[in-house]
């Protein structure tokens, strides 16, 4: 039969690093690093290896693995597995780095910080604290080289070899015989006999004296080196000194040491200090203490470590949100942190709680989401972003608070480049459709058409030749005057996705109708984009044969390279109107807003005259042209150039606070002259999306002129006159055909805009609307009437079971 003995080293789940040994403390440990067969996470292995008549270094040893095993601290090297053998003894802790390696490190990299550094030392003054106070043992071992730096930056306390009870009961210190190391001693211990100690702890607070002048001022060459602080903070010489004091009895012990230290003005009195020894009792703190510390830590994480921040700041985070419900405060952090991690550990760490986040039904969860999206959306997938994420998000568009909407109308700008056809070109625009038509917020409807405006190069071509004419002609109807700027800006911005054909019959009509606009700043835009306009028609005018390349874009599938040339006009319009949405949340946070008090736009000839609404002092009459503007207006190019790329065509921002300093709220006042041409939500249509493309489609505008209203009682028409003639008037009338022409203009001409949808723009008003859902109900009551008093009439009753005779 065969034995085969098997090799414990070749079966160990761990494994050397090809790499040399990093060195560490004097003696006979070697620190290498290793890492776990199974998962290949790194570790740190300490190795002794027998040598034959070396009988107390190996006891030495034993007893340091003993120790290291049996000891579990925060601040003390964690143990993780080992290794005994007849040859060898092998320590597998967590992956560390010698301290005197990792400050030469850090220094070659700009220096530690002393924020770092009093946190490095309250770890390892509270790790000698638990030895001595709780577990009665002497460490015996304090120096530069019996520390470790984790990954984190966190301190730990190592180099367990001499270590000794203090109650004596397992013998008197051990002797090192290692002169690196016996420099450390304190001078009590030179006669030999040690009757000069009197408390337990000072021969290890004067070795951690020894390791503050080490961590400040470098290798102690001497003792008599410990007299002079050198560069030890002011904060911490006077309890330094104390340490390193001849007389051992006034050494304090760690515990007040640390006390002391972190008493106010001292050195471990700080915010990073603070923030650490927090997180290391988070899972006792009450959740109102969680909630304010989340709050506060964004502010700190600028001035802490990045390593600090990535691994222990972050698992906390996660921890929090995963299972302490901290809801919407981690977020800022959670972000700020992120930026620390590279790209494949913030697919695995961040994203997948983003996108959870998005499921949640919490309003302030899902704003901060919208806002710091910017952040983590380059991170996301397509196939995540269309499945996961837009079925969450589109919910924000039918919420109730406006600043939910707002928020998720902004964020379109970035979601748009990763949605599919479906989600981008059917889903998105129906919402877009309905906030334009329907949202009371004249900001929010703004937003809108920037977006749209800014998006537009994201859609199929279809798409763009149903929608964007008839979005940003909607646009220039609206009541809300910097709306009507971002219809105009749309046009330009876009001005490659039209023929020829669209600028002059669609768009060009629409423009010169706001050229009598009564805000200066919409006349102002509408003049340049018609210039440009006129310009782009001349130049294929003069050449034919530039037709097909300056109509390349119309047909295209989408053109995202666009993006880019209308990122020039939509953020300002996005940031002017989110400062006026912010204002108007605040000051009305609940109560539905009121219409708007704006300036009115004039009323043609043939529509009832609208009732008279409450218009500043500042603002003027629609039959004056020029305004009264408090505020400068944005400056403008002198030269007025013929290409809308390179011209600066105004900050909303500025037009929207003028607006807003007319005004005394967006919120409130009367928008009486408005009351039958803008669309209110209604709690019905609210409720009913199924109609969408009946009631918020895009062919459907903001006001609709009204049929002409019948003349006056005795007015005669121009064919009751005999202009001189000797014939009879009732003979040919030459107006006859203007009043014919008038009562069929609202049929479509085949080379009309009725072909593209634009009908909703020249039908019948909503008091037209209203007036005749009022005759049809008048007439349905009529016909029920005679219904129900010829059934009275009827003789005699009717037999149950017998057939009704016609």
């Amino acid at each position: 039969m065969w034995f085969f003995a098997r090799d414990p080293v070749r079966d160990f789940p761990f494994e050397l690093s090809p790499d040399p040994p990093e060195g560490g403390p004097p003696g006979p440990w070697v620190l290498h690093r290793g890492r776990k067969k199974a998962t290949g996470s790194p570790v740190s292995i300490f190795v002794y290896d027998v040598k034959p008549g070396a009988e107390e270094q190996t006891q030495v040893a034993k007893a340091a693995f003993k120790r290291l095993k049996t000891l579990r601290h925060p601040n003390i090297l964690a143990y993780i597995d080992g290794l005994e053998t007849d040859k060898c003894l092998h320590v597998v802790t967590e992956a560390v780095t010698p301290l005197g390696i990792y400050l030469k490190e850090r220094a070659e990299a700009g220096g530690l910080k002393d924020l770092e550094l009093s946190w490095g030392l309250h770890q390892i003054v509270k790790a000698l604290s638990f030895l001595v106070n709780d577990c009665s043992l002497i460490h015996n071992n304090v120096c530069m080289a019996a520390v470790f730096v984790d990954r984190a930056g966190e301190w730990k306390l190592g180099g367990l070899d001499y270590m000794y009870s203090a109650q004596g009961n397992g013998g008197g210190p051990p002797r090192k015989g290692v002169p690196e190391l016996e420099q450390y001693d304190p001078p009590e211990l030179a006669d030999g006999s040690g009757r000069a100690v009197r408390e337990k702890w000072s021969a290890d607070m004067w070795r951690l004296g020894c390791l503050i002048w080490e961590v400040f001022n470098g290798p102690l060459p001497r003792a008599a080196a410990l007299r002079n602080p050198g560069k030890i903070p002011k904060s911490l010489v006077p309890h330094y000194c104390e340490l390193v004091g001849a007389n051992p009895k006034v050494r304090p012990n760690p515990a007040r040491f640390l006390q002391n230290c972190r008493a106010p003005g001292g050195f471990m009195n700080n915010r990073f200090v603070e923030t650490n020894l927090f997180l290391e009792e988070i899972q006792i703190k009450e959740p109102a203490e969680k909630q304010k510390f989340f709050q506060e830590l964004s502010k700190s994480l600028d001035s802490f470590p990045e390593d600090f921040c990535r691994h222990k700041v972050l698992p906390q985070l996660l921890t929090a949100f995963e299972f302490g419900n901290a809801g919407a405060v981690v977020l800022t952090p959670l972000f700020k942190v992120g930026k620390f991690l590279n790209a494949e550990e913030y697919q695995q760490k961040i994203i997948p709680v983003v996108v959870k986040m998005f499921s949640s039904t919490d309003r302030a969860m899902r704003i901060r989401l919208l806002q710091q999206m910017e952040q983590f959306i380059q991170y996301l997938d397509e196939p995540t972003v269309n499945t996961q994420i837009f079925p969450h998000v589109v919910h924000g568009f039918l919420d109730t608070n406006p600043a939910i909407r707002e928020q998720t109308v902004k964020s379109m700008l970035l979601l748009a480049p990763k949605l599919n056809e479906a989600n981008l070109n059917v889903e998105l625009m129906k919402h877009f459709a309905r906030l334009q038509a329907k949202d009371e917020q004249g900001p929010i409807r703004c937003n809108t058409t920037v977006c749209l405006g800014k998006i537009g190069s994201y859609l199929s071509a279809s798409t763009r030749h149903r929608v964007l004419t008839s979005a940003f002609s909607r646009a220039t109807k609206d009541p809300f005057a910097p709306s009507r700027v971002a219809g105009v800006l749309g046009f330009a911005a876009t001005h490659n996705l039209y023929s020829m054909n669209d600028c002059a019959h669609k768009i060009l009509p629409v423009l010169c109708g706001l050229t009598v606009d009564p805000e200066k700043s919409v006349r102002d835009q509408a003049f340049k984009a018609i210039r440009s306009f006129l310009s782009k028609l001349e130049s294929v005018s003069e050449d034919p044969t530039q037709l097909a390349e300056v109509e390349k874009d119309v047909h295209a599938a989408s053109s995202p390279g666009m993006g880019g040339a209308a990122a020039s006009w939509a953020g300002w319009a996005v940031t002017g109107v989110s400062s006026l949405t912010s204002k108007l949340i605040r000051a009305h946070p609940a109560a539905a807003p009121a219409e708007t008090n704006v300036p009115q736009r004039p009323t043609p000839e043939g529509l009832p005259a609208p009732a008279p609404a409450v218009v500043p002092a500042t603002s003027t009459t629609s039959g004056h042209w020029e305004t009264q503007e408090e505020g400068t207006d944005t400056a403008e190019d002198s030269s007025v150039a013929d290409r809308w790329d390179d011209e600066d065509w105004g900050s909303l921002e500025q037009e929207a606070e003028l607006v807003l300093a007319q005004q005394e709220d967006w919120s409130t006042g009367g928008r009486a002259s408005h009351a039958g041409q803008t669309s209110n939500l209604d709690p019905k249509s609210e409720s009913d999306w199924s109609s969408w493309e009946a009631e918020g489609s895009w062919e459907q505008g903001w006001q609709e002129p009204s049929p002409p209203e019948p003349p006056p009682e005795g007015t005669r028409l121009a064919s009751e006159y005999n202009w001189g003639g000797s014939e009879p008037s009732d003979k040919g009338d030459p107006f006859a055909a203007v009043s014919s022409r008038r009562e069929t203009s609202a049929q479509p001409r085949p080379d009309s805009w009725g072909d593209d949808n634009w009908e909703g723009l020249e039908t019948e008003s909503r008091q037209g609307k209203a007036e005749l859902a009022r005759k049809k109900r008048e007439e349905r009551r009529r016909e029920m009437e005679a219904k129900r008093a010829e059934k009275k009439a009827a003789k005699g009753p009717m037999k149950l079971g017998t057939r009704k005779l016609d």
